[in-house]
């Protein structure tokens, strides 16, 4: 008969288990610090000893690393998504640029079509509290916190979407975007009139979502992602032309 004595589980692997929950689902993320050992172990309701097994277990599987004199942190797992060399290679070469664009525009759209329906009402209000930051930094000359703020509120759409895979799929994209690899976020909200424009698409965005409506969420995001490689895409050609002008001044000044 294929039946087993049932054992009772140790607490240090119910530890195990609920922490890689909390980084599958991604509510722990990487480089984020666990509390300290007394209060997690407070937390969790186990002793101190069955939580240190657990965290040394999953420092074996590579999910949480130590470092001295700082304390306990979510390992870099997305790191490894992508090879040194292949990172090196997307940053050098502009097609790869508008694949991501293309790639982002295919899963965000499927992302906020599931959200549309999948997410939980705290799920939208996590992505309303994003967006009512986004207007706060909005009018700051500086664009940067609204650029962060722009990778958060897509993140939190994939979140809502509640797909694990697909989920620490695009960390590992925005992590790409985050170092510069395919281009500097700030370069979308140098000019007012796009950065006006970008913040009206996130809320068309919301609205979606808030909606309920499912092909309007798709629509939302696939336009606002169409607009983004527009802005690229402009920004390449008056990139290359201004090369071309500065090849030609050169070779003015050499003929006098």
């Amino acid at each position: 008969m294929p039946f087993r004595k049932i054992e009772p589980e140790k607490l240090s692997r119910s530890v195990v288990r609920q922490i890689e929950s909390l980084i599958l689902q991604g509510i722990l993320r990487p480089g984020e610090r666990l509390p300290g050992e007394r209060d997690l172990a407070e937390r969790l309701g186990v002793s101190r000893p069955s939580l240190r097994e657990a965290l040394a277990d999953l420092q074996t599987e590579g999910l949480l690393v130590s470092r001295p004199g700082a304390g306990i942190f979510v390992a870099d797992v997305l790191g490894s998504a992508f090879s040194p060399a292949l990172i090196r290679l997307m940053a050098d070469h502009d097609e790869a640029l508008f694949d991501y664009i293309a790639f982002r525009r295919d899963i965000e759209a499927l992302a906020a079509e599931r959200a549309a329906t999948q997410a939980s009402d705290t799920d939208l209000a996590v992505i309303a509290e994003i967006y009512r930051r986004m207007q706060a930094a909005h009018d700051k000359p500086d664009p940067e916190e609204e650029a962060r703020l722009d990778a958060e509120f897509h993140l939190a759409i994939l979140e809502a979407s509640h797909n694990v895979i697909m989920l620490h799929m695009m960390r590992s994209m925005f992590d790409l975007l985050r170092a510069g690899v395919f281009y500097n976020r700030q370069i979308l909200f140098h000019q007012s009139s796009t950065r006006d424009a970008l913040l009206a698409q996130h809320r068309a965005i919301l609205d979606a979502l808030q909606g309920r409506n499912p092909a309007a969420a798709r629509r939302a995001v696939a336009m606002h992602l169409g607009f983004v490689e527009d802005v690229l895409a402009a920004r390449r050609r008056t990139e290359q032309q201004e090369d071309v002008a500065r090849q030609r001044l050169e070779q003015e000044r050499r003929r006098t």
